[in-house]
């Protein structure tokens, strides 16, 4: 197993489009309503491209390679890295209780916790702004909660 990082900033209207969140899933049928139809023909164009975060976190496994922020062997690292992108725009969170040092500390400590039994990290925090800020981590190779996703990146070297 080995563990890849994501990251998303944008605005917070973007976030919000679900049809660009969910991957296409099975065509619907000619005669299904319009609005299935373009919500299928979006997911069809943009899903596979978009950075946008995806709704299940293991879906992050379904975009191309130049998304991965990072890839780590080792929980440890995953988490320090989870901590210095969280250290560097906590200043900006719209909550301020979010920015607090020892909440940060805790957050990366449950982190590596959860990668090291296999599971996924998903986290999201409203900017000053309209902006929302996404972050994950993902296990690969396989993931937990959906194995049959192959690892958009080769095993990393040793």
């Amino acid at each position: 197993m080995h563990i890849h990082g994501y990251a998303w900033l944008g605005e917070k209207q973007m976030f919000d489009k679900e049809s660009v969140r969910r991957p296409p899933g099975e065509p619907p049928s000619a005669s299904s309503p319009v609005d299935v139809l373009d919500r299928y023909r979006q997911a069809v164009a943009e899903f596979p491209t978009t950075a946008v975060p995806p709704i299940q976190t293991a879906h992050w496994l379904m975009k191309p390679a130049s998304m991965v922020r990072g890839t780590w062997e080792e929980p440890k690292e995953a988490g320090e890295w989870l901590g210095l992108q969280l250290a560097e725009l906590a200043p900006r969170f719209a909550d301020r209780s979010e920015r607090e040092p020892a909440r940060l500390a805790t957050v990366g400590r449950a982190a590596v916790e959860r990668l090291t039994w296999g599971g996924d990290i998903s986290l999201g925090h409203y900017l000053t702004g309209a902006v929302f800020h996404s972050i994950a981590l993902v296990t690969c190779s396989p993931n937990r909660t959906a194995p049959g996703l192959p690892c958009p990146l080769s095993q990393p070297e040793r």
